[in-house]
């Protein structure tokens, strides 16, 4: 630890701290972002993060304290109420500082960079996130969730406060070196020398047999506890298992798959999954609920079925899709972003239940349906029932020897009655922000899974939602991050552009709406010439133009969400294949090889990465059927290619309605023609194509 660093430290063992006056009431109640405005009545003078406060810090000399947080974050709600409410603590942090309040959704690039602040400071990171920066932006002292007193081992937020003052004013040049040192680790860490290299299919290999290392063998999933689901890790699994037919990749997916489905973290009633397990058994969930985690989700479990043909896999799909619809979709189409893990004051009080709840509510099939669900009169969580599929209907009929149909019939009926008298509790908060990124993960899913199972209900969902963020949500040909009550606003990331750019290749797929397809090519066009960094090819998480930070980012790894660069080089490969256009491919291919080392020594770190490493070598077809949509030869055509796994291909359906604007937009469908009226697909290979065949049996994808 450093010097000054020590120092903060040692005085908070030690040192009481001194109250000062109040200021005046803070200005988040101009903010669209429903966690910057949960904190418009607080004491403390906040400011959102901009030109207004950043200028006070330097002009007062100042140091800023940043705190950053979400509105699904339950500890970020606890640290409110004990710290944030409490006039005192208002009254030191307004005389000290200048507070500002920061969306971690709406500005992942400030998150990004401090988080990493955090874990270099402390060894770990999580949310509220508190950092204590110099006037020029540069971090003195971080910790996440701080409590108003002494506990657990933690100092209190008031002492924190009081030494981080008193150093400021008593040790400046140390903290401004130390500060210094800190901030060169951070663009170290974030803005990497890249050593280029060939990325092979070794390093999937290895990144594979790493998960499988990692692997719990009882309960899958990845590591003890807290667990998370990982869809970017088990995808690439999945893609592994399909190129080389290695059972165990398969297996850790269908486990995993399996005991999610059938744990606590799975909303079992309304369908959905919380954000993570507490426990290794995937039964207590954190009750929040993200739109970028189901949307994952459901586009694995899709996936997954794809493979499998495994029923659970469709259900769960299925379950997750409509709870998105149910729950998460604003009228014009956009989807919102998270859903709290509180209610009524308590953690995942809207879920959990009583068993004379379910007595009073299932009346004589109460036992089955306790049996089914794992619920007890002392309860497995705080005295109270969280939701688990412990025992199937058909486990149940078979155990009580009653006929299958008639527990489906009775366990059909309870699960009707709790849903619809759980309607009636009193809702955790909707995050309703639309983020473009994560729409993007949504429309993807909501395509993927048209395809799969022909609901028609997904295509419009998605179709929507691409017509919201692409008529709302884009400004001079630049898109938008975020948007609420009828405002867009802030710059877009690189994983906004790549993930909606992705998300519409997929719905062009669904639909072949050319739209679509310009739509993505215009996004990616901004990519190339604002986010690629000209000395290596990489991708970089902010665009040339964008407000100048600590670091400008071009770290591969990810956590929650596929990294924007991984995305992006699917998107560019994808379009590559869709528009015939080599120098698409070049782009993506030069990303890939610039993260060679990345890809060799810890492969692991980057699984989407991975993914897209797996589609650059797999060889793909590009498939274009001409016919009227609605012919069943058609029709039967587009089922054998969207039935190939995985899915390395791309495929085209052109037709009278959409020839002349697709014919603009792609060299790969020109000439591509019925012959003799007659629906026809073509199997090509950068261009080279195979004899048309006219019999969907003979259609193949090598």
């Amino acid at each position: 630890m450093r010097p000054a660093l020590l120092g903060i430290a040692l005085l908070l063992m030690t040192q009481p701290a001194n109250p000062q006056s109040s200021r005046p009431a803070n200005r988040l109640a101009k903010e669209t972002s429903p966690y910057l405005r949960q904190h418009r009545h607080n004491p403390v003078d906040w400011y959102p993060w901009g030109p207004e406060a950043l200028e006070r810090a330097r002009q007062e000399g100042k140091p800023i304290f940043l705190s950053i947080g979400y509105a699904a974050c339950h500890w970020c709600h606890v640290m409110e109420r004990e710290s944030f409410e409490d006039p005192a603590i208002a009254a030191l942090l307004n005389a000290a500082f200048v507070n500002v309040k920061v969306d971690r959704e709406e500005r992942p690039d400030l998150d990004e960079i401090y988080m990493t602040a955090v874990q270099a400071i402390t060894g770990h990171g999580g949310w509220p996130m508190s950092v204590f920066l110099t006037p020029d932006l540069k971090p003195i002292y971080a910790g996440t969730y701080f409590p108003p007193d002494e506990r657990h081992g933690l100092p209190s937020f008031r002492r924190v406060i009081g030494h981080v003052e008193r150093f400021w004013r008593e040790r400046r040049a140390e903290v401004e070196k130390g500060s210094a040192e800190i901030a060169a680790d951070v663009r170290r860490h974030l803005t990497p020398a890249l050593a280029p290299g060939e990325p092979q299919l070794a390093h999937a290999d290895a990144a594979a047999l790493g998960s499988l290392k990692r692997l719990d063998p009882v309960h899958g999933g990845f590591g003890s506890a807290p667990k998370f689901p990982h869809a970017s890790e088990l995808t690439a699994l999945l893609r592994h298992h399909a190129r080389t037919g290695d059972a165990e990749s398969l297996h850790a997916v269908e486990l995993t798959l399996e005991r999610m489905a059938r744990g606590g973290i799975y909303d079992q009633l309304g369908g959905g999954f919380h954000r993570y397990s507490t426990d290794r058994e995937w039964l207590v969930p954190h009750f929040e609920k993200m739109l970028y985690d189901n949307a994952q989700l459901a586009r694995l479990y899709t996936e997954a079925w794809v493979v499998t043909r495994n029923p659970l896999h469709q259900r769960v799909a299925r379950e997750t899709l409509e709870y998105l619809l149910r729950e998460m979709q604003h009228a014009d189409g956009g989807f919102f972003s998270s859903q709290d893990a509180d209610s009524e004051g308590e953690e995942g009080r809207f879920f959990v239940w009583d068993r004379a709840e379910v007595e009073a509510l299932c009346g004589t099939d109460t036992d089955l349906v306790c049996r089914h669900y794992g619920i007890t009169t002392g309860g497995n969580w705080e005295h109270r029932n969280v939701l688990a599929l412990v025992k199937t209907g058909d486990e149940l009929a078979r155990e009580r020897g009653l006929d299958p149909a008639e527990v489906e019939t009775r366990l059909a009926r309870a699960r009707a009655a709790l849903l619809a008298a759980r309607t009636k509790r009193p809702r955790p908060a909707t995050d309703d922000k639309v983020l473009a990124a994560w729409n993007g993960l949504a429309i993807g899913a909501f395509a993927a899974a048209h395809q799969a199972f022909g609901e028609e209900r997904w295509l419009r969902a998605a179709q929507r939602a691409a017509g919201f963020v692409l008529d709302g949500m884009v400004r001079d040909g630049r898109l938008l991050r975020s948007w609420r009550d009828g405002r867009a606003r802030l710059n877009a990331y690189l994983e906004d552009y790549a993930m909606v750019a992705e998300g519409l290749l997929c719905l062009f797929q669904s639909d072949f709406d050319p739209r679509w397809l310009r739509a993505a090519r215009d996004l990616l066009q901004v990519v190339e010439a604002r986010f690629v960094d000209r000395t290596d090819g990489a991708f970089c998480f902010t665009a040339d133009d964008h407000e100048a930070l600590l670091a400008r980012s071009k770290s591969l790894s990810e956590s929650s969400t596929p990294s924007g660069a991984a995305v992006a080089v699917q998107a560019f490969l994808q379009l590559a294949a869709l528009t015939g256009e080599p120098r698409l491919e070049a782009v993506a291919a030069r990303a890939l090889r610039g993260a060679g080392q990345v890809l060799q020594t810890m492969p692991g770190a980057a699984p989407s990465l991975l993914v897209a490493l797996e589609l650059w070598r797999a060889d793909g077809r590009e498939v274009v059927l001409a016919g009227n949509p609605d012919d069943p030869q058609v029709r039967a055509m587009l089922a054998r290619v969207r039935a190939a796994y995985p899915p390395h291909h791309v495929v085209l359906l052109v037709h009278a309605a959409n020839r002349k604007e697709l014919e603009e937009l792609s060299g790969v469908v020109r000439g591509k023609v019925a012959l003799d009226g007659k629906a026809t697909a073509y199997v090509c290979r950068h261009g080279a194509c195979e004899a048309p065949v006219q019999d969907p049996a003979a259609l193949r994808l090598r």
